[in-house]
């Protein structure tokens, strides 16, 4: 299938600063050396990566640079990438909204745009005018949006509002109507940015279900714009991941979210936790007495685990009511809190007297998928007799990362792919525990 977009080796200069006293002079000279004398562009030797924490030495940077990009009729792209890593820049320069400083974009097809608040809108203009005036941007015929237009109104939940000007629209009223003009006329290609945060929960699943109709049900191209990651998983194909304008990853989209969390340690590793009230789960059915107190896990990077490395975890607990009896679960939870393991130990007798104490248990042959994970910890008793007593419910304790590395060779490998199930461990075979007390 040939693709319907193609980035050749395109970049983006901007200069900063205010653009003032020198900006025609720098206009002449570049004018004079690449139209005359036909030479390189001064300006792009001294262009800067584009990194927005640290100070630079040129007043010039490249919001993108050297961007090398297929996208092929029917995919959904996720454009990952931190504030200022040049995501919008790129969907500008597609939309034809501002011209590369270098390289070339193909695209083939007509191109439906949503990059901010109130794109294309005239705020004196009401609601059904600027469908309108919108479509009529986007090359449409007047038949053709009369055809759609109540779809649209209906979509955009703006009915009581559409013969209003929208400069009276609240911003997230103007992002649905926005989005439904761009997603009902039969865009070849839909770009939509960071837009749809604005929007409420409802218009939010509303939104993306509309995009997965548009890319699975008719085969439109997609480029979507997001920071919220289950958005993009749920929408998404493939992805790519920018970085101070570089294209950094590309790949499968559940590849590039764990490189993108990982790059940025973003929730990754949280080794050690002192457990508060923020951690508890608010459960009627807690009976409370034995209490999670700290956790910890003593791998000596956990931010690297290997796929058959066991994990070590030292867990204190404060025994308040004298328990003499008890059960340990831990349950890892995945990047989009999915329970994905779980393990039960035998039965415990915590040491008698004592308030405090500790225990260091070992979860054996887990083979977790590569990604970035958390625990939630549990204790209760099984009584098949008497029923279960669920003492102490903790979850975001602790963070880490498995990697498809070997346990000593430290070299990565290929493993366990994150579709082809989920794992579930129960009993001593697959939990060891040891314990000590305060």
């Amino acid at each position: 299938m040939q693709p319907v977009i193609r980035f050749e080796n395109v970049g983006k200069l901007y200069r900063l600063g205010t653009v003032g006293t020198g900006t025609l002079s720098h206009d002449l000279r570049r004018w004079w050396i690449t139209s005359v004398m036909r030479k390189e562009d001064p300006y792009l030797k001294i262009g800067e990566t584009n990194d927005r924490s640290s100070k630079g030495s040129s007043d010039y940077v490249y919001a993108l640079k050297d961007i090398n990009l297929e996208v092929r009729e029917g995919d959904v792209l996720g454009i990952i990438g931190k504030n200022g890593a040049g995501k919008s820049t790129l969907l500008k320069l597609l939309s034809r909204v501002t011209a590369p400083t270098t390289g070339k974009i193909y695209t083939k097809g007509r191109i439906a745009t949503l990059l901010e608040v109130g794109t294309g809108f005239h705020p004196e203009l009401t609601g059904r005018e600027n469908i309108y005036m919108n479509g009529a941007i986007l090359g449409m015929k007047k038949w053709e949006i009369n055809k759609r237009l109540d779809e649209i109104i209906d979509f955009s939940g703006c009915e009581r509002y559409i013969d209003t000007p929208v400069k009276r629209y609240s911003s997230g009223m103007m992002v649905r109507l926005g989005f439904a003009v761009a997603a009902h006329l039969d865009p070849e290609i839909l770009v939509v940015d960071e837009v749809l945060a604005v929007g409420d929960a409802e218009f939010q699943k509303k939104a993306i279900g509309k995009m997965q109709e548009v890319s699975k049900g008719q085969g439109r191209t997609v480029l979507f714009v997001s920071h919220n990651m289950n958005s993009i998983k749920m929408l998404c194909k493939t992805g790519i991941v920018l970085k101070n304008g570089i294209l950094d990853y590309s790949g499968e989209i559940g590849d590039c979210v764990d490189y993108y969390l990982q790059e940025n340690n973003i929730d990754n590793v949280e080794r050690k936790v002192v457990i508060s009230d923020a951690h508890r789960e608010k459960y009627e059915f807690l009976n409370g007495g034995l209490l999670f107190d700290e956790a910890e896990i003593l791998n000596d990077d956990p931010s690297a685990i290997a796929t058959d490395e066991d994990i070590v975890l030292r867990i204190s607990l404060k025994n308040e009511k004298q328990i003499d009896a008890f059960q340990l679960c831990v349950f890892f939870q995945d990047s989009d809190d999915a329970r994905v393991c779980f393990f039960m130990s035998d039965t415990i007798t915590p040491p008698k007297g004592q308030e405090k104490f500790t225990i260091t248990t070992t979860l054996k042959n887990h083979y977790l998928p590569r990604g970035n994970y958390s625990i939630r910890l549990e204790t209760n008793y099984q009584d098949f007799t008497k029923g279960s007593t669920h003492f102490d419910f903790v979850h975001h304790t602790l963070y880490f990362n498995i990697k498809y590395i070997h346990k000593d060779k430290k070299d990565e490998y290929l493993f366990w792919n994150k579709n082809f199930g989920q794992t579930l461990h129960l009993g001593g075979k697959c939990i060891e525990l040891s314990m000590a007390h305060k």
